[in-house]
């Protein structure tokens, strides 16, 4: 592929990227047809061999005669892009300067998976292999062919620490780096985004290149762009932050591509209203006045609630003396379901929690504070009134976009996970992601013990907290995952009686999150976090703990996701190392709430004891029953965000105005 159809220049302008995919049948059709064309997504002995003999050839070299090469690649690379010659002997080139800048040389398993990432594919590689080396190759790779490289992380910390840890290496090669954060100025981001290789997270990248959509205005055409920069004194291109998509390699990608994209963008302003207390207040009042079943029902799975004809014929009744907004139907019903939804489905501890008098909400594929994300339509208000929290101003909304049109318009789009196969359809059907998974450096040694399932949560923990000690006398370390912050702490008061020492890890303590996770692995170190998604931190275990069976995982809860559970279950086993897994459920897990009542009724009540072969297996059943049910919802309200935002975009167009 020519570097020239990937950088921003004459050809393609200052702000090169995709026009939106045409996503009928025939053009997901043609897509794949092409990928059968694609090179193979995986590196042959015979090109391994190749690179081996260029590494030999760079080995003997002095750092002049290597300084020289590398000018040399360089310059080929911007000539003719990136064909297969050129990219094996970058890679070549670049681990050699890797072990001698880091002190790191990519394995065989690394070499793979920058292969899949240059090639625009994603990557699925084991925790502990090793993905922020595997990916300078690509990165830095594209970054000498003159292409503008963005690395998508999950976090601010893993930005920083990314830059700290491989910036040696991008410097050596003549390439310049930078990270995107939160608290940074225009100016700012603009320097990091002008850099070769910009690292930064889905939720900055996204949010800079709507504001630079905001800038464009109606008229973001190349030509025009490249026209103001020659006649006018301000030109919109010189405030422009980004420097176009050109490619994006995308780190925990089925976190960011699948997870996060469930949840659209929004650009939006303040819009404060004097009354509104009062009316959350009033709002939240009539709800216990209101009974489930008779007056509205609560669908867990599709976390909705509906009113009953008898509940809007009552809300009516009680509203008639409250006057103003609660006068017209259509309002009234839209606050009592935002009043009811606060009670019900959003629950302290779990959904978010109050810091500094303010409402945080919590991702729940993570465990970690969204600081700067708010429920629209007047639900954070509501859930501040609730808690008796001061009421922020409701957003209106500027500027509207999804992570999946976003990330369908960079002109290459590459990524790296642990966790991707069970997301591999959609991943395809939505930004033409091939999943490859990449073998690890060593065999791996991770041990599955059986699920065990109790009929309700306290014999759960009970059994959970006799699990720990007998691990913890063993003299190896336990990471036990948990689904809430409430969770967290009510097993952290469990192991205080029975006096186990532990950490706990969730979203007040997530500044400290790397240096928990750090040392979770360390002899007897027992840790208590909240999901374990995206974390970023391996754990390293220490000494001695390997030959008496490493890092023990425990799960209290399945997840929404099975991706989820095995991210959880990754942290153990790394590199070849030893270490073991379980579950232990309970049927009054939120994911068993999905199930119909009778169907839970009823598994409570199967004949046997509760450890019974036959019970367990059919309570197990029914519970990954209960998750695929939530993984197709979740897909439904992805695709269908996906769809209405296309249709948004061409009602947009069609009018002449911007997204």
């Amino acid at each position: 592929m020519s570097s020239v159809l990937l950088r921003p220049g004459a050809a393609l302008g200052l702000y090169p990227q995709k026009q939106d995919a045409d996503d009928t049948g025939l053009a997901r059709a043609n897509s794949r047809l092409e990928a059968l064309f694609n090179r193979s997504p995986r590196l042959s002995s015979a090109q391994l061999a190749r690179i081996n003999a260029h590494g030999s050839k760079f080995a003997e070299m002095e750092s002049v005669e290597l300084a020289e090469q590398l000018n040399t690649l360089r310059m080929a690379l911007m000539r003719e892009g990136l064909t297969e010659a050129l990219i094996l002997q970058s890679f070549a080139l670049i681990r050699e300067k890797a072990e001698r800048t880091l002190g790191m040389r990519h394995f065989d398993s690394q070499l793979q998976g920058a292969w899949v990432m240059i090639n625009g594919m994603l990557a699925e590689m084991e925790t502990g292999e090793g993905k922020t080396l595997a990916a300078t190759l690509p990165a830095a790779t594209a970054a000498l062919a003159g292409i503008p490289v963005h690395i998508v992380t999950v976090n601010d910390y893993l930005a920083k620490r990314d830059v700290s840890n491989m910036g040696r290496l991008y410097w050596s090669l003549g390439l310049s780096v930078g990270a995107v954060v939160e608290g940074m100025d225009p100016t700012q981001r603009r320097a990091a985004y002008a850099r070769d290789i910009t690292y930064c997270t889905n939720k900055q990248l996204a949010f800079d290149y709507l504001r630079d959509r905001i800038v464009m205005g109606n008229d973001a055409s190349q030509l025009r762009l490249q026209l103001e920069q020659l006649h006018k004194k301000n030109p919109r291109a010189q405030k422009l932050l980004l420097r176009g998509l050109c490619f994006a390699i995308v780190d925990e990608a089925d976190s960011v591509l699948i997870d996060e994209a469930r949840t659209p963008l929004v650009i939006s302003r303040e819009r404060k209203n004097e009354n509104e207390q009062t009316i959350y207040i009033q709002a939240l009042a009539l709800t216990s006045l209101l009974e489930e079943h008779r007056d509205f029902t609560i669908d867990k799975l599709a976390r909705k609630i509906e009113l009953s004809v008898q509940g809007r014929t009552l809300l009516a009744e009680l509203a008639q003396s409250l006057g103003g907004v609660w006068a017209g139907a259509k309002r009234r019903e839209e606050l009592m379901l935002l009043a009811l939804k606060a009670q019900h489905l959003l629950h302290r501890d779990r959904h978010y929690l109050i810091k500094q008098g303010k409402i945080k909400i919590i991702d729940e594929n993570t465990g970690r504070l969204m600081p700067d994300r708010v429920w629209d339509h007047g639900l954070h208000q509501m859930i501040e009134a609730k808690e008796e929290c001061e009421l922020s101003g409701q957003q209106e909304s500027v500027a509207q976009f999804t992570y999946q049109r976003f990330f369908r318009r960079y002109l290459k789009l590459a990524g790296m996970t642990g966790t991707a196969q069970e997301a591999a359809n959609e991943l395809w059907s939505i930004y033409q992601l091939k999943v490859v998974t990449i073998a690890g450096h060593r065999p791996m040694q991770r041990k599955q013990y059986p699920t065990r399932v109790f009929s309700n949560k306290e014999r759960k923990w009970a059994a959970i907290c006799e699990r720990i000690e007998e691990i913890y006398t063993q003299a190896r370390p336990v990471l036990v995952g948990t689904r809430t912050v409430a969770d967290s702490e009510m097993l952290s008061e469990l192991l205080h009686k029975a006096g186990l020492p532990h950490q706990v890890l969730n979203a007040r303590q997530d500044a400290h999150e790397a240096q928990i996770i750090a040392q979770a692995g360390q002899v007897g170190r027992i840790t208590v976090a909240t999901n374990m998604a995206g974390r970023g931190t391996d754990i390293q275990l220490g000494h001695g703990v390997a030959e008496v069976g490493g890092l023990h995982v425990i799960a209290t809860e399945w997840n929404e996701a099975r991706r989820i559970d095995r991210q959880l279950y990754g942290r153990c086993g790394r590199q070849g190392d030893p270490g073991s897994f379980e579950a232990m459920l309970s049927l009054e897990d939120e994911l068993a709430q999905v199930l119909p009542q009778t169907m839970v009724g009823l598994l409570v009540r199967l004949p046997g004891n509760e450890k019974s072969y036959l019970k367990q297996k059919l309570i197990i059943a029914a519970l990954r029953h209960a998750q695929r049910l939530i993984e197709r919802r979740h897909r439904h309200i992805r695709r269908g965000l996906l769809r209405m935002d296309q249709q948004i975009g061409k009602l947009l167009a069609f009018s002449g105005r911007m997204e």
